[in-house]
């Protein structure tokens, strides 16, 4: 409404109700917050801890902003007279809440089309449109949800407003639209371009981007106190697997290329190599969630040999870029072992033994290197090591080597204990089972054999 209308308005209200026309002219004149000398109305500001503010008001403000004032003022609500011949409105209200009243009545006072720069903050608007809200102020209520709708929050501005405007009606639900659920074909579409993005093979400064996208697409993916964003349904199943063969066919060609050069590997072909192997270990999380991770596998023990040549840790002398490239590889070959152990992805026999051959005397030497590395106190080597990686690998070989026919077990056993790095893997747990198992065989071929001619007899 014109605010030469709401005059007129109050002006014939004014009048209708019997007040005089010098007290209505005097009304309309422009009016200040705690202006004591025209005040006509004292709203008294209390709390529970005994705090009482009088704030001087004019009752034609507060009955124009505010439907409560303009219930509390009206003839069928009793008001205390006090000194001046003053209405007096008693307001009870939170302390915590005290500052907001005091903000919402100088609105009252500002002029609709100047409030834009005054909300000072996300808290402070919240705590206006809280007040607001209570006392009915319907343009205040507006032009706080516009404001808050508008401007960014942070995150503990954002758990204040979720437990806030939840409670304060339809009204002010527009400041909500940014949390709201999203549209599964949105999700999807999103979902597409992000993984996209991170199986990519983008410049070299775009790489913080890639790994953005892939944070966030294991966090899509990732089961916690919510469900995950996105089902591992087909459609989502048969995306990853496209995106991830190409991944794979790339990084085949990137070390036919490296096999091929007889001298050591440039600084720039390092760095590409290590955010193949990162991107690896990352595909690695997101096909075990998927539970998709055979054509990986494949992928990485049809290149071990290659990777085992090209990234070990003592061809060359290992160095700070050797190292960490030596860390992610046998972070991607945990991964990979451990699919292969457990039954996960099966592989034959002679698969497995390939695997055992390739990466059991890398881990050995790895491990060494790397212990080596990170107690030479040298601090311009930044090596985050995971210390369950170790714990993991170990009973990942035991499991590994004891799936194998038993004269190959043999073969690692009897290579691991004449070997300088016998402490690890320790492999007596399988050396155990080995024992027992040779040692009982022909007793329980013999029962077995007996069971099958018993079997065998008419």
């Amino acid at each position: 409404m014109y605010p030469t209308i709401v005059k007129l308005t109050f002006i014939c209200q004014a009048l209708t109700a019997g007040f005089p026309i010098a007290q209505v002219t005097e009304a309309m004149a422009p009016c200040y917050f705690g202006d004591r000398s025209s005040s006509d109305t004292v709203v008294r500001l209390r709390t529970s801890d005994g705090r009482d503010d009088w704030l001087y008001c004019h009752s034609h403000i507060l009955i124009e902003k505010s439907k409560y004032f303009a219930d509390r003022l009206s003839e069928e609500w009793p008001t205390c007279q006090i000194l001046d011949s003053r209405n007096c409105v008693e307001v009870y209200c939170q302390e915590s809440d005290f500052d907001s009243h005091v903000n919402v009545l100088r609105l009252f006072y500002v002029k609709e089309n100047s409030r834009d720069d005054i909300w000072h903050g996300v808290r402070n608007a919240l705590g206006i449109l809280r007040v607001a809200v209570e006392l009915e102020c319907s343009q205040i209520v507006t032009a706080c949800v516009n404001y808050l709708e508008a401007v960014p929050w942070e995150e503990t501005e954002e758990e204040e407003i979720l437990k806030a405007i939840p409670g304060m009606g339809s009204q002010v639900l527009p400041v909500l639209s940014r949390l709201e659920p999203v549209n599964p074909l949105a999700i999807m579409r999103i979902f597409r371009a992000a993984i996209q993005l991170a199986t990519s093979s983008p410049p070299l400064d775009m790489n913080g981007l890639k790994t953005s996208a892939q944070e966030q697409l294991e966090y899509m993916l990732t089961e916690d106190d919510d469900e995950p964003l996105l089902k591992a349904d087909d459609e989502i199943r048969s995306e990853v697997k496209q995106c991830m063969s190409r991944l794979f066919a790339r990084f085949n060609s990137f070390l036919e290329s490296l096999f091929c050069e007889s001298s050591e590997l440039a600084s720039e072909t390092l760095h590409i190599l290590q955010f193949y192997l990162s991107d690896l270990s990352w595909a690695c999380q997101i096909l075990t969630k998927l539970e998709i991770m055979r054509d990986l596998v494949i992928c990485w023990m049809d290149a071990s040999d290659k990777v085992v040549k090209i990234v070990h840790p003592s061809n060359p002398e290992p160095n700070g870029e050797t190292i960490k490239m030596t860390l992610k590889t046998v972070e991607v070959a945990s991964k990979v072992l451990e699919s292969i152990a457990y039954g996960n992805v099966i592989l034959p026999a002679s698969k497995r033994l390939h695997a055992v051959k390739v990466w059991l005397p890398y881990v050995r030497v790895a491990k060494a290197a790397i212990d080596s590395a990170t107690s030479s106190g040298d601090e311009t080597l930044e090596l985050k090591v995971d210390g369950e990686l170790w714990q993991s690998l170990e009973p990942t070989f035991v499991s590994l080597v004891l799936t194998l026919p038993s004269g190959d077990q043999a073969e690692i056993l009897t290579e691991w204990l004449g070997n300088n790095y016998i402490r690890y893997p320790d492999l007596t747990e399988a050396f155990d089972v080995w024992c027992y198992r040779s040692k009982v065989a022909k007793r329980r071929l013999t029962i077995l054999d007996g069971n099958h001619g018993r079997s065998s007899t008419p």
